[in-house]
């Protein structure tokens, strides 16, 4: 798999990770209209980003559950993916400036035409601990994210792996 973060991004479980990603029956997915596009929906109007995304980290692709102001999200290449860093560690990921990040400047997320700035995302983490995927918000400028917006997302993330443990997904 292609790497362009040049640090490793393959968790220490990523077999167990991936057999409970896989135990959910949540792939292959198809982007949804119900539960989850509505938590995207809300998250990109309560933090004023342009995009909000529910996404799933799997072997080789990063797989959109659902999605606010982005539209035909297919499977990206996990190494490309700032989801596949969302799930190394069990607090929210930000990245205030993309370009003052070292491990963006070869993404071509950050340096191509999309021209992503701002991410941050809270890991989807499972009941038993295994981070499947993250909740992600993005803008194309760079912006503060304090403690208590990230705390906000740690919640919506939540509610969602509660829904999709309940077999709402």
């Amino acid at each position: 798999m292609d790497n362009t973060f040049g640090i490793p991004i393959i968790p220490e479980n990523e077999e167990e990770r991936l057999q409970k990603l896989h135990s959910l029956n949540l792939l292959p997915t198809h982007q949804e209209e119900g539960e989850f596009k509505h938590i995207a929906a809300m998250a990109a109007r309560m933090f004023n980003v342009p995009i909000a995304l529910v996404n799933l980290v799997d072997s080789g692709y990063v797989y959109t559950k659902a999605s606010e102001g982005l539209t035909g999200a297919g499977p990206v290449p996990r190494g490309t993916s700032l989801c596949s860093l969302a799930i190394l560690k069990n607090e929210v990921t930000v990245f205030e400036n993309s370009l003052e990040e070292p491990c963006l400047l070869a993404n071509p997320m950050v340096t191509g035409d999309f021209g992503l700035r701002f991410y941050a995302a809270a890991p989807l983490r499972t009941s038993d601990g295994y981070n499947i995927g993250a909740l992600c918000i993005v803008d194309k400028e760079p912006r503060v994210f304090p403690e208590s917006e990230q705390k906000v997302l740690e919640h919506l993330a939540t509610i969602i792996m509660s829904d999709i443990e309940k077999g709402v997904a």
